[in-house]
Parts: structure tokens; sequence; C-alpha cells
């Protein structure tokens, strides 16, 4: 193995906001198959036999799982710095996936692998970390030519502020999760990710960087869905009076004319969000 990963001190709004790893994996959504199929045509990676990937910050495996599964046979390494959603990771007991305490500013891969990883990908997770030295140990494992890419599921009550939401009490979920105050960590709904690709040295990374959204709708109960709200870091953290008037606002949410509802369950609506490149191969 490569020597042991830099310092690193995992945010505590991650290390908190994610302390309830199995709540976390019960109540957040797998992905798409679709959405999947695509992302990995893109990343060059669809049909390639026990190509090797690296997924950084890994959770608890929900797209790691999609990945053991696939007909190619990857050889994937698993990197996750949340020791909670390290162990959900591991109880998953996946084929051809090892797992590894690491982070993305110093990837704890094999020697053999630098230069030779043929997809690297964050699922839920680029925002975290979308800096200068992530996307050198990006670019450091891949090999020339090599798929670069992240997925989100976004809710439209964790949407960026500029899209569209599907309905007026999504909208109104959306403006309250929006108005929580800062806890110095940058989400995907405020874009500071795509502002770090956009800055980065393009010598390392094909441009433009490619994008594309599947829409989708699923129906759950509305304990299912305040436990799926709940699995957003800055909503887990809230206590007392703050708690409370979160519970408040999303009951009255639920009150707005156009909550569809079916057999007791409610329909909430997103998309499944990626964006992919290549490292440009070496002249």
């Amino acid at each position: 193995m490569s020597s042991s990963p830099t310092a690193f001190q995992l945010p505590t709004s991650a290390s908190q906001g994610f302390k309830d790893a199995g709540a976390y994996d019960a109540h957040r959504p797998s992905y798409p198959q679709d959405a999947v199929n695509d992302f990995l045509i893109q990343l060059g990676l669809s049909g390639r036999r026990g190509a090797r990937i690296v997924e950084i910050a890994s959770g608890t495996g929900k797209f790691t799982e999609l990945l053991s599964r696939r007909p190619e046979g990857f050889d994937v390494v698993a990197v996750e710095p949340h020791k909670e959603m390290r162990e959900q990771l591991v109880g998953r007991k996946l084929d051809r996936v090892k797992v590894l305490d690491g982070h993305a500013a110093s990837l704890p891969v094999e020697k053999e692998w630098e230069g030779s990883v043929e997809g690297y990908i964050a699922a839920q997770s680029l925002h975290w970390f979308a800096n200068e030295d992530a996307f050198a140990e990006a670019h450091r494992v891949l090999k020339p030519g090599g798929g670069f890419g992240a997925i989100w599921n976004i809710e439209d009550y964790n949407k960026p502020e500029l899209w569209q939401a599907t309905t007026k009490w999504e909208d109104k979920l959306n403006k309250w999760i929006r108005s929580i105050p800062s806890d110095g960590q940058p989400r995907f709904r405020d874009g500071v990710w795509r502002t770090a690709l956009e800055s980065h040295d393009h010598g390392q990374f094909s441009l433009p960087f490619g994008e594309k959204g599947f829409k989708w709708t699923v129906w759950l109960s509305e304990d299912a869905l305040w436990s799926r709200i709940n699995t957003l870091s800055q909503v887990s953290v809230l206590e007392g009076k703050a708690r409370e008037a979160a519970m408040e606002v999303f009951q009255e949410a639920l009150q707005t004319d156009d909550v569809e509802k079916d057999e007791g369950k409610i329909a909430l609506h997103g998309v499944t969000y990626f964006v992919w490149s290549h490292k440009v191969e070496e002249s």
C-alpha cells in the first residue's frame, strides 16, 4: 500500500450530521438504473470488463453496491473517511470491492494502481471536497482518458435556488432548507463545487464537463418523507426549538393544495444529476 493518508479532520458537519449512518442508509435512495447506465457510458466504463474504479466518499455504499452488481465485474476501491458509514459499507460484503479509510486529498490506493484507474467516481459527495488537492489526486490515479464523474440524487426540497420545483409544497421546503444557517460546509445546492470544477487547471481534464439529469418521482409515507429529509446533515443536527420549528414548517408545507397523495403516500419529485470529464491524453 501507499503511505498513510495525510492528517485529515472530517468536518464536524459530516461527523455529527451523518452520525446515524443506519438511518442514512435506510432512508436515502439508490440511483435509477437508466441514469447509472448513462453515467457509466459517459465515463467510458460501460462494457469494460474488470475496469479499475476508485469511488471516493462512498458513504454506506448506495452507489458502490450498484457498481459491484454490474456484469462488467469492476474492480472497486471504495474510500470512506466516516467510521460509522464505512462500517455500514463493509457490512454489505460486496464482491470485488475493497473498502478503505481515507479521503479525497490523499487516496490510499496501491502503488500499482497509480495511473491505471479507469474511473474515478464521487456519488452524493463531490461538494464536500471539490478542491485542487482532490482534483490532483484524481488526476494522479487515473490513466490517460480515464473517466472522472460525480452523481447526485437531488430532491426538489434540496435543489439549488435557480432550479424550478415541481410543486409549491416542495418549493416551500426548499426555501426553508436553504434558510438554515450555514455551518461553513458547501452543499450541492450552493454550486461551489461547480465553480471549483470550472476554475480548475483544465490542462488535466477535458472540457467542457458533460452534465445530464434524469427526473423521477417516488411515493413515500409522511413519516418516511420526514425521515428522508432528516438524512440531510444540517437537518439531522437540529435540536430543541429549532427542531420543533422544522417540524412545523414540514407540516405546514404538507397542507399546500398541490400535495399529491395516493393510498396514504406522497409524491416526491427530484432528479438524478451527473457530470463527467476525462483525464487528458498525454501527448
